[in-house]
């Protein structure tokens, strides 16, 4: 089985400080991840994250998602790019700790956007990554745009390219909120299943991100899901907190987890 897991900027950073990582919640779900691993051995896993309070702050003060044309704006991807790598490489580093055999596949080395939306990157090394039992892993970066020069490609949107092309069973989510709120901000009534149809009934009072966040926030992740479940019916996202110990292990295994399924 193959399972897409991505652990939120919101998740493994302190979003509302500049460059601030939760090492320690890093450490605790790399563990997670090499215990369901262990515990179900046939399991591939391409592990995505974030970019939280480093890419998320740069990209919005450098306006990089819009569009990258003057020389200051690609000094403006330069300092995105640094500082989402350096983000990536704390991930890299807590998962090989816990004997994880990770490979990073940088976005904005082999990837390709056209309006902002990926529509190139390299399959077959990531497929090849997975069949040697590696743990392939993308995170939010920037890219270069056909139309716009540069902009930046979110975990979700490099999901959605590549689970065209591997197949994925599962998309989970884990980020800090315990799924998609029907009442955000208030953050009291969680939904549990959402369909195309339901999201019509839902659109407008569900939010984006209280921190910065380029990317759409939490509506911006449920319409690309849906979109996605729409082209694959055998797939299920998940959105869930990851801050409960135990869940992404739960998840990652097929077992109840808390939080908000999107499906066809």
């Amino acid at each position: 089985m193959l399972v897409f897991l991505k652990l939120g900027g919101s998740l493994i950073t302190e979003k509302s400080k500049p460059k601030t990582p939760r090492l320690e919640v890093l450490r605790r779900l790399a563990q997670e991840v090499a215990s369901a691993r262990s515990q179900a051995p046939e399991l591939q896993i391409l592990l995505g994250h974030g970019s939280g309070s480093f890419g998320h702050v740069e990209a919005e003060r450098h306006g990089t998602v819009h569009g990258v044309r003057t020389s200051a704006d690609w000094l403006g991807f330069a300092e995105v790019w640094r500082v989402a790598d350096m983000l990536s490489r704390m991930a890299v580093d807590a998962f090989s700790r816990e004997a994880i055999p990770v490979v990073r596949f940088s976005p904005s080395a082999g990837g390709l956007a056209e309006s902002g939306r990926v529509v190139a990157m390299p399959s077959e090394p990531i497929r090849a990554a997975l069949d040697a039992g590696l743990v392939p892993m993308v995170y939010g970066d920037v890219m270069f745009d056909r139309e716009r020069g540069g902009t930046i490609a979110s975990t979700e949107n490099v999901f959605a390219y590549l689970a065209e092309r591997l197949r994925p069973q599962r998309i989970l989510l884990a980020g800090i909120e315990s799924g998609v709120y029907a009442d955000f901000p208030r953050r009291t009534q969680v939904i549990a299943q959402l369909t195309p149809s339901t999201w019509r009934e839902h659109r407008g009072r569900v939010g984006g991100s209280a921190d910065a966040d380029v990317t759409g926030g939490m509506a911006g992740k449920v319409e690309l899901m849906l979109e996605l479940v729409g082209k694959l019916p055998d797939l299920q996202a998940l959105i869930f907190s990851g801050e409960e110990p135990g869940a992404v292990t739960s998840a990652l295994l097929g077992k109840p987890v808390a939080g908000t399924w999107i499906s066809p």
